[in-house]
């Protein structure tokens, strides 16, 4: 086809080699299309001094011309004529060199992935003359052609046919353009044939349905104010400090008393949900993911757009406020990072160029059974980079603290949910994924050797070893692992009739026999409180007073047991309800004492967690823990003492999972001296029944539960006491 009819078609990959300057010297002919103009004049863009014109080589709307005394590097401008008048603008395939530069080195290191590709914002000129323009760079591998469309050229594919380069990208310059401007990619597959216009797999900054649109956003103009809490974090031993997380659905956990406004905005939520997580006493808040989704109701689990958040709550740059926010009250964020699939929705990565761009062809590897979405190829080079690239990108441009990697069983299992004749083997013949296990070394060393402040945790929900071990060690590299096996058996224990907990006693002792097999994460979160399960209180025995005293000892018991924190937004005021998306926190629920108890009982607990070195000190430890008594299971009963790291603090953990009180309980202690009780679950301010133990109680020489000391105490009904030694 002759390039005249490509342009016509939107057809044309090679536009730098019939446009713009198509010869170097004093005399330059120049070339563009341009259908609807009648007359076309070349002028210099610093003056506006004419240069000459060119004329309509034929009536398809092809015009060119020599101009003559125009110096290379020189920026010049079109002032065409149209039945609408004179429009001026300047003429893109003049920057071939600063169009091509958008790939140089692109493939070197992840980072240039999102420092060159997508929408770049750059200056062109010298120091004559410059002017603002956006490079673009999308990867069409496979493309026959690729346009760049916008409101800034009417959607139309003709008007901005972009370059192909020998690694699979398309480029080119638009001058003129700045923040805020709307644009997708036309793309036409190998046979021509025009695909839904699809968004940038870069971009930064995306609107909601129905148009999905890209926006050009710049990442220079944002002021952090951080220092200080990056070079903290930096510095700190995570295994060493308190970590307490609260995890957030950012649309459901409050919502606008005004009624025109859907969500809170990051600016609202920088002053609402921080206030409320400082005065709750959390570490960090956990935030589902926020990387721009087009269906509201996956919760984020579908990205779509993975290098911008949400622009549900805002902009970038509102996003950078909440998180500088954050730090400024020294709280961390982590978000949520989803690799293991995507959605095929028409404006995104699924068969982006018409072919298997992103995803494995092969569904028996490239779609996920469970959520009916793509599965990345691990093993292709391009989207190793790309998603490697990703997480690097949240961690530098919104200086993120964590990245929890959502489903990494699913990524590393072959067969996951999968029968047999679904899956196919590796190359060894067994069911692990590889090239998923090496992207996920790969990524969390780039992640700890590019930014010392930031953490990697894993929802790895099997026993695959060494997930929270260093790669050198033959591990993941994972920071953490949630500790799926904990959750899944204590809420199956705390579920049972207290009459009949005697029978699965193992089920509370079971996780300390691996407990430091990993860095462990304890999570009560989203995933048990929604599609059915109810909430974490709906989900214990007994009548209104039962249940709210289950859930106390429960919680103060997670609170002593070693690991990390993690709750659900409303498990703290003990929402009745199971969460849903679409609807808020039921916070009305705090005109009541019951609630008001347990929100107060979550704000002590962080308090004390955070203030007790015992509690946090050794989590991933085993000198951080040991047992008083474990085989008390005729009452029910756990008792466990945790160590600080100097040794000189001890907390006793006592949790009496029945409703039978207990007088002169004696308890063995390991040192002479005074005990101090910090946390009593059933005491009245927490809407308990106030069973009485003493604040303070002396040693006894009497040997009990293997220690060379007891102590005698009351221990209330379902309740978890926390009882504190310190020599200092």
């Amino acid at each position: 086809m002759h390039f005249e009819g490509q342009l016509a078609q939107a057809q044309c990959s090679t536009p730098f080699s019939v446009l713009g300057p198509q010869s170097s010297g004093n005399n330059v002919f120049i070339q563009c299309w341009m259908p609807y103009a009648s007359a076309v004049k070349v002028i210099q863009a610093r003056d506006g001094q004419l240069l000459g014109r060119l004329t309509a080589s034929n009536k398809n709307g092809l015009f060119n011309g020599v101009i003559q005394g125009l110096q290379a590097g020189v920026i010049y401008r079109f002032t065409v004529t149209t039945d609408s008048g004179e429009v001026t603008f300047t003429d893109p395939y003049q920057f071939q060199s600063q169009a091509y530069h958008g790939v140089h080195f692109i493939d070197h290191v992840p980072q240039n992935i999102y420092r060159q590709a997508g929408a770049q914002r750059v200056i062109l000129g010298d120091g004559d003359y410059t002017e603002q323009g956006v490079r673009f760079a999308v990867f069409a591998p496979n493309a026959s052609a690729v346009s760049l469309v916008g409101d800034f050229n009417g959607w139309d594919g003709r008007n901005h046919p972009m370059q192909k380069t020998d690694m699979g990208y398309w480029v080119l310059v638009v001058p003129g353009l700045t923040t805020g401007e709307r644009y997708k990619y036309q793309i036409k597959d190998a046979n021509g044939h025009q695909l839904p216009l699809k968004s940038d797999p870069v971009g930064f900054h995306h609107e909601q349905y129905p148009s999905h649109a890209s926006l050009v956003y710049s990442h220079d103009d944002y002021q952090w104010h951080d220092e200080q809490w990056l070079s903290a974090a930096a510095t700190l031993n995570k295994y060493h400090q308190p970590m307490s997380i609260y995890e957030v659905h950012l649309g459901s956990w409050k919502r606008p008393g005004d009624a025109s406004q859907r969500y809170l905005d990051y600016r609202q939520l920088a002053s609402e949900l921080i206030a409320y997580v400082t005065e709750m006493g959390y570490t960090h808040i956990e935030l589902l993911p926020v990387s721009e989704f087009p269906f509201d109701g996956s919760w984020g689990y579908q990205p779509v757009g993975l290098f911008a958040p949400t622009s549900r709550f805002g902009s970038p740059d509102e996003f950078k406020h909440f998180v500088d926010s954050c730090h400024q009250h020294n709280i961390g964020v982590i978000i949520d990072w989803v690799p293991a699939h995507f959605p095929e929705d028409a404006h995104g990565l699924a068969r982006f160029d018409g072919t298997h761009v992103y995803e494995y062809e092969d569904p028996r590897r490239g779609w996920h059974p469970d959520w009916n979405s793509c599965i990345y190829d691990f093993g292709k080079g391009t989207v190793r980079q790309f998603l490697v690239a990703n997480a690097l990108y949240w961690l530098e441009h919104f200086h993120i603290d964590g990245l929890r990697v959502d489903a990494v069983a699913s990524m590393l299992y072959l067969d996951y949910s999968r029968e047999e004749g679904e899956w196919i083997p590796n190359i060894h013949g067994g069911n692990e994924n590889l090239e998923a296990i090496s992207l996920l070394r790969w990524m969390n060393e780039e992640v700890y050797r590019h930014f010392p402040h930031a953490m990697t945790i894993a929802e790895e929900s099997t026993s695959f070893p060494k997930v929270s071990r260093p790669v050198f060690e033959g591990g993941l590299g994972f920071g953490f692992k949630w500790n799926m096996g904990w959750m899944h058996d204590s809420l199956h224990y705390i579920s049972k009739d207290p009459a009949y907990r005697c029978y699965h006693h193992s089920e509370m002792t079971f996780s300390m026999v691996y407990a430091f097999d990993e860095n462990f994460v304890l999570p009560i979160s989203h995933d048990e409180v929604v599609h059915g399960k109810g909430s974490l209180i709906g989900k214990m025995p007994g009548d209104e007073w039962q249940q709210a005293a289950n859930q106390r000892c429960y919680a103060a018991f997670m609170y002593g047991h070693p690991g990390k924190k993690l709750n659900f937004m409303g498990n703290e005021i003990a929402q009745s309800s199971e969460w849903n998306h679409d609807a808020s926190v039921d916070w009305s629920l705090l005109e009541y004492d019951k609630h008001r108890g347990m929100q107060r009982l979550y704000r002590d607990l962080n308090k004390l967690y955070k203030t007790l070195p015992a509690l946090h000190q050794l989590d991933h430890d085993p000198a951080g823990f040991s047992w008083l008594d474990l085989h008390n299971n005729e009452h029910s009963i756990f008792s466990f003492v945790r160590h600080a790291k100097e040794g000189g603090q001890q907390v006793y953990v006592i949790s009496n999972m029945t409703p039978q009180p207990h007088e002169d309980f004696r308890l063995g202690v390991q040192q002479a001296g005074q005990y101090t009780l910090a946390l009593n679950t059933d005491d009245s301010v927490y809407w308990g029944s106030g069973f009485a133990s003493p604040g303070h109680c002396a040693a006894e020489a009497i040997p009990w539960n293997h220690q060379p000391y007891s102590i005698n105490i009351n221990l209330p009904p379902l309740a978890t006491l926390f009882i504190v030694y310190d020599k200092d």
